[in-house]
């Protein structure tokens, strides 16, 4: 069987996320769950449909950037909507501004996206969002020298659009005959359109996100009652009646959220998920934030799952060895699979494993290239994909692997003290990680690995840096 090396290199993108609702991805879907020590998508979704169909929850996620969280979030949404829930499921990333966040931006965020989403279902019609367009209508007043907002949503002036909350709906927007349904259904278009407007430009203008946030700060507790009241229980009420279960909402890649100090010296992920954490659960609505791996290693978890009632849900690696450092054969066996199904994924895993040939020189090499990703999902294939850069042809060489370790270990050697080594020779020895501090130098920096056993979780010094001369010749 031939196979073009630049099909396998685009096959092996480390950047693309798999959705298992695209049927082309759900071909190189391999499920990790059994081998990770947990069934993590399925406690998500019980959580939900099994015990609480009927009343909000909130649950937290977490784990290593790039460990396959959102390809299990996605998995996750899939299951859901099996199971005839509605679920909204977008990018925080796209929506905000990872370096300077507040709980504002994350609830305009949610009503945005819950109100574009419910734009698109034909039979679900709500009454117009009054309280919404009149904090919106009073955002856009607020920053009426930088925004437009009349002009940017095709409205009229902004002037009419505050008789909202005065007139009938049909009044507000200036379409003289239009029947009640419709109205209502530009009433959820205009705060879709408006907070999807104001919210892109105070991502990209520190100066209005500081005047949007003075303005929404003292009405926190209004912006969640409209949120709640005029969109989320009213889509609730007319989801069940077109024979849905509820609404789910998943908000991705708050993990993302970067660990600068507010003015104040607090970090942002603990001003967010700790100081209003409160704020954040009170949605009426299934609710699934990704949150920062960070706050599992602070003072702060505590009172963190004090605040949401639930313990966070972690994503550990893949474990390609065990505690005592033996081979974990069936992780092993998983993560080879996830290579050979990018450039095979129409056939079954006893026939892909024959085709080993085909892409690597001995099956050692593939092997190997499991041990040093050290079961990171996107590590494994960022290496796959510079090797075949490298080599630029199959099968791929022992020499293409070696000195694409070598120029990976060299960067992240340069950025290690001799402090810091010795905190990776003891993480070695014990199999820990804690604290704040034992966070931002190793786990952040992707120098040590967490795992998942029957006897809990144990971290592990990234395979890569194994090779490198201050491990290699203890000190």
């Amino acid at each position: 069987m031939t196979l073009d090396v630049r099909e396998f290199f685009r096959a092996t993108n480390p950047a693309q996320t798999l959705n298992v609702e695209n049927p082309d991805d759900r071909k190189l879907y391999i499920d990790f769950s059994d081998v990770r020590g947990s069934q993590i998508v399925e406690e998500l979704r019980d959580n939900i449909s099994f015990f609480s169909p009927d009343e909000p929850t909130v649950q937290l996620f977490t784990g290593h950037i790039g460990c396959g969280k959102s390809t299990e979030l996605l998995r996750l949404a899939a299951q859901l909507r099996k199971e005839n829930f509605h679920v909204v499921y977008f990018e925080s990333s796209q929506d905000l501004e990872m370096g300077d966040i507040d709980v504002s931006d994350v609830l305009l965020a949610i009503a945005r996206r819950v109100s574009e989403s419910l734009e698109e279902l034909e039979k679900i019609t709500l009454q117009s969002p009054k309280g919404l367009q009149g904090l919106l209508n009073g955002a856009a007043k607020l920053l009426q020298t930088e925004i437009d907002l009349s002009a940017e949503v095709g409205i009229p002036g902004v002037g009419q659009v505050s008789a909202s909350t005065e007139g009938t709906f049909n009044a507000e927007v200036g379409v003289p005959g239009v029947g009640q349904v419709k109205a209502d259904r530009e009433g959820v278009s205009f705060v879709a359109l408006g907070l999807g407007k104001i919210t892109a430009k105070a991502k990209n203008s520190p100066e209005l996100r500081s005047k949007l946030r003075e303005y929404l700060e003292v009405r926190t507790t209004s912006v969640l009652d409209s949120i709640n009241q005029e969109l989320i229980e009213p889509a609730i009420d007319k989801l069940k009646q077109v024979g849905k279960q509820g609404l789910v909402v998943v908000i991705d890649n708050l993990d993302r959220v970067e660990r600068k100090p507010k003015p104040w010296g607090r970090t942002q992920p603990a001003y967010l998920f700790v100081d209003r954490g409160e704020q954040l659960r009170q949605l009426n609505c299934h609710v699934i934030y990704t949150l920062p791996l960070s706050l599992l290693y602070s003072n702060d978890l505590n009172q963190l799952t004090n605040r949401f009632g639930c313990d966070p849900k972690v994503l550990p690696m893949v474990p390609v060895r065990r505690r005592d450092g033996s081979e974990n054969r069936e992780g092993l066996a998983k993560m080879r699979q996830m290579a050979l199904v990018r450039a095979f994924p129409n056939l079954d895993d006893d026939s892909r494993e024959q085709q080993v040939s085909h892409l690597f020189e001995t099956p050692e090499l593939l092997d190997e290239l499991c041990r040093l990703s050290g079961g990171h999902v996107r590590e494994f294939l960022r290496l796959l994909n510079d090797w075949i850069r490298k080599d630029r042809k199959l099968p791929l060489s022992r020499t293409g692997l070696e000195a694409v370790v070598r120029q990976k270990r060299d960067r992240m050697t340069l950025a290690i003290t001799d402090d810091e080594w010795e905190l990776l020779r003891q993480v070695r020895q014990n199999k820990k990680v804690t604290g704040d501090e034992g966070y931002d130098i190793l786990i952040r920096s992707m120098f040590v690995y967490e795992y998942r056993d029957g006897d809990g979780s144990w971290f592990d010094v990234n395979p890569i840096l194994e090779t490198a001369r201050p491990l290699s010749e203890e000190s």
